[in-house]
């Protein structure tokens, strides 16, 4: 357990650090918060604020006098696992937490926490929690879907609507979550962990950690989590798979769930606001997470039946000229892109994809767009590879622009009956984050439908 002393090392200026400071500072700490780089001027104004309440910062550096006679650290999840300041901490005895612990550890009620985690979906999974939740119970959404856990402690709510990246859980150490759910698992941020292996037992963390009290939920298609599901601890439930019981699963156009031996009805797929099978796996997690955690069938129903898709994920937002267009700019990796490419049929259908390239495999990519795409407008630093892995599968119908604006206009020409925007890749080449990239996107194409 973590030793309670006067002063406490907050490593990064960052979302989670800036929080952990303010929580800190109103427990009574000595805070002091280094950061390797600059001060982000996004922070300026909290940097000063915190500062003029005592708070101490250093920026360019961790240095051994700023760092020494801490009590424990607190580090940021953005900060690699090979930094040289964690061997510092190490030789002076400091423990390293992370924000996740720090926000546990200091909450009343340590079963007040939903765990969401996976490499696509988690977003909208843990927004459709606590959209479903917020009917009854006082349940944020936090993590790394908005503001820290951290932030929420001393609100003390009924639950914490947790989105998990496997960055934050990376150096967790006591962080539980009483309801886990696991949305999937592909290839991403192998570059960030060292391996694949690695970044499986970042995710892992989370359900390794639980007690036989908890919960544990994932994704029946997914068979590197099925094999798994045997070594988790907390009692599993499956969706997206018919079990005899503790399942979701989908029959006859409707979500049906199993729980506790009494199987129910919850809501026909025509009655949801989101489309695409990736879609209502989400919202599988969401109805059994909000089954546990105490919500009535018929608030799950009527909850679901008013909830929509997060920005920037498969997100339908103009029709012009009988063209549909989607941002689906959160799609940084091909399996996120495929699950997009595979909501659409017997439709013509234009894909915008490219960007920075992640260099993982394209070949179920190509396959899906050789079954649901007409033509690919491809832009950025990706389109070399993908122009011609799409042709090495058989896909020639494939057009290059030198921005996504003119890629826009390029699609539109094409006149399809939908444009699609799910890159499949990160918007680093060209934009600051895939919010960025879409937001761009839909001002584009508005701005044309309002000339």
């Amino acid at each position: 357990m973590v030793e309670k002393k006067s002063k406490v090392v907050i490593l990064g200026c960052s979302v989670s650090g800036i929080a952990a400071a303010k929580y800190l500072l109103s427990c009574g700490y000595e805070v002091y918060v280094s950061d390797f780089g600059k001060l982000p001027e996004k922070f300026k104004f909290d940097v000063e604020n915190l500062a003029s309440k005592g708070v101490k910062f250093e920026f360019d550096g961790h240095t051994l006098n700023f760092i020494n006679n801490a009590g424990f650290a607190v580090t940021s999840p953005s900060i690699p696992n090979n930094a040289p300041v964690y061997e510092m901490l190490k030789e002076l005895g400091i423990e390293v937490i992370s924000e996740l612990d720090l926000a546990y550890l200091n909450t009343e009620n340590k079963n007040s926490f939903i765990g969401i985690t996976g490499t696509n979906g988690k977003t909208t999974t843990t927004s459709a929690v606590a959209h479903l939740l917020s009917q009854k119970f006082k349940a944020p959404e936090c993590g790394n879907i908005g503001k820290p856990p951290v932030s929420f402690v001393l609100e003390n709510p009924d639950w914490f609507v947790t989105e998990i990246s496997s960055f934050q859980l990376e150096k967790s150490k006591y962080f539980r979550a009483h309801i886990a759910c696991w949305t999937n698992f592909t290839p991403d941020h192998i570059t960030w962990h060292g391996s694949l292996e690695a970044y499986f037992s970042a995710k892992a963390k989370l359900f390794l950690n639980q007690s036989s009290d908890d919960f544990a939920i994932l994704n029946g298609q997914d068979e590197k989590l099925m094999e798994f599901a045997p070594k988790c601890i907390g009692q599993v439930f499956i969706f997206d798979k018919e079990l005899n019981d503790n399942c979701a699963f989908i029959n006859n156009g409707a979500i049906y769930l199993r729980a506790f031996g009494v199987e129910e009805k919850i809501i026909e797929l025509s009655k949801c606001n989101l489309t695409g099978h990736h879609n209502y796996q989400n919202l599988m997690c969401a109805i059994i997470i909000s089954k546990l955690a105490g919500l009535s069938t018929d608030m799950i129903r009527s909850g679901l039946m008013t909830f929509y898709a997060p920005e920037h994920r498969m997100e339908k937002f103009a029709e012009f000229n009988g063209i549909e267009f989607y941002n689906d700019s959160k799609a940084t990796n091909p399996e996120s892109a495929i699950a997009a490419i595979d909501s659409f049929d017997d439709k013509k259908v234009v894909l915008i994809a490219g960007g920075r390239d992640k260099l993982t495999s394209l070949d179920e990519f190509c396959k899906s767009v050789n079954k649901h795409i007409s033509s690919v407008v491809l832009i950025g630093e990706a389109t070399e590879r993908f122009a011609e892995e799409l042709r090495k599968n058989g896909f020639t119908s494939i057009y290059r622009e030198d921005n996504l604006e003119s890629a826009i206009d390029k699609s539109i020409l094409l006149a399809p009956d939908a444009v699609l925007l799910s890159p499949a890749c990160a918007s680093f080449d060209m934009f600051s984050g895939y919010e960025e990239r879409g937001k761009v996107f839909k001002e584009y194409v508005l701005s044309k439908i309002s000339r």
